[in-house]
């Protein structure tokens, strides 16, 4: 048996998260109306398989949620942490400048609406080359052009922390 990776939500994105899921199901049990072309069924079923796919995830993440608590404050790049990373060669960064460019984000996961923070997925290819990294550890990732980016991780903060 598998344990998922735990997903930190403040109370207000697990409230989200519960009413979207039940306006989802309300409209996938209603149905889709429409006419009998072939054009209309098959955007009836495009729309009722991205249903049933976000349904499906955030089943995934209430049912792996920690609502209301904090991932311990050990400074680890781990899901649910404020990251503030800089960027080794920011020539390498999209309107990167010399010097080391930081930016600061939230490693958290893609569907929880956590205001206006920046997220990253830990599945994307700085979350993962982040993820695990511990205060002043440089790391590596493939950038989509080929190149290579060294990021360092300057500090790592709960998001219940981070948000204070």
């Amino acid at each position: 048996m598998t344990t998922a990776t735990p997903v930190w939500l403040t109370p207000e994105a697990h409230a989200r998260l519960l009413n979207e899921l039940e306006v989802l199901r309300r409209w996938a049990s209603a149905g889709v109306d429409g006419d009998d072309s072939d054009a209309a069924d098959s955007n009836a079923v495009a729309v009722r398989r991205a249903q049933q796919g976000r349904i499906q995830q955030i089943h995934d993440m209430l049912a792996a949620a920690v609502v209301g608590e904090d991932p311990p404050n050990d400074g680890v790049a781990e899901l649910g942490m404020v990251l503030t990373v800089r960027f080794e060669d920011s020539a390498a960064v999209p309107g990167g400048s010399a010097g080391g460019d930081t930016e600061t984000f939230l490693l958290g996961v893609r569907g929880a609406d956590y205001g206006d923070i920046e997220v990253y997925s830990v599945k994307s290819p700085l979350g993962e080359a982040i993820c695990g990294a511990r205060t002043g550890e440089r790391r590596e990732y493939l950038l989509p052009t080929g190149g290579v980016q060294a990021v360092t991780l300057l500090s790592a903060v709960p998001y219940g922390l981070h948000a204070r």
